[in-house]
C-alpha cells in the first residue's frame, strides 16, 4: 500500500514558502534601500548592541557565524557599519553603525513596518495574533532543544 505525501501540506514546506513570500515582499518594498533582510537583521541589532562582536552578532540574528562576515563586508563596503579594535583585545573586532548606516536604517524602519503589514496582511487582526503567538512559540521551542 504505497501512501501519498501532500507537499502542499507540509509544515516544512509551508514554512519555506512563507519564508519565500515574505523575502519576496521585503525586496519590493526595500528595493531603493539595496538591503536584504540578514542585513536590515544586522543593522538593528548593531542599533541595539553596539560595540558586539561577529560572533555574538551572528547568535542575536541566528545567523551563521562565518557566513555574517562577508553580510558585515558587504555593510562596511556601504560605510553603514565599522570594525573597531577592543580596547581590551586589540586582536578581537567589535562593530559599530556609522552615522551613515544609522541614517540608512532609520529611513528603512517605515518601510520594514510596512513589510511586517503586509505579511500578515491575508490574516484577520486576531489571526495575526494567534500567528505570532503560534510562530513564536515554535521557533521558541526549537531554540531550546
Amino acid at each position: 500500500m504505497s501512501h501519498r505525501f501532500e507537499v502542499n501540506a507540509a509544515p516544512g514546506h509551508l514554512i519555506r514558502r512563507a519564508h519565500q513570500i515574505s523575502v519576496a515582499i521585503f525586496n519590493d518594498h526595500l528595493a531603493a534601500a539595496e538591503v536584504t533582510p540578514v542585513q536590515f537583521a544586522i543593522l538593528n541589532a548593531l542599533q541595539n548592541k553596539p560595540g558586539v562582536d561577529q560572533i555574538t552578532l551572528a547568535k542575536h540574528v541566528a545567523f551563521d557565524p562565518a557566513t555574517s562576515g562577508s553580510v558585515i563586508g558587504r555593510l562596511e563596503s556601504k560605510g553603514w557599519v565599522e570594525r573597531r579594535a577592543d580596547e581590551a583585545d586589540r586582536r578581537r573586532k567589535l562593530l559599530v553603525l556609522t552615522p551613515k548606516g544609522l541614517q540608512a536604517l532609520q529611513g528603512m524602519h517605515a518601510a520594514v513596518s510596512a513589510v511586517q503589514a503586509e505579511i500578515l496582511a491575508p490574516l484577520s487582526p486576531q489571526d495575526q495574533a494567534h500567528f505570532m503567538r503560534l510562530v513564536t512559540q515554535l521557533v521558541a521551542g526549537h531554540e531550546q532543544s
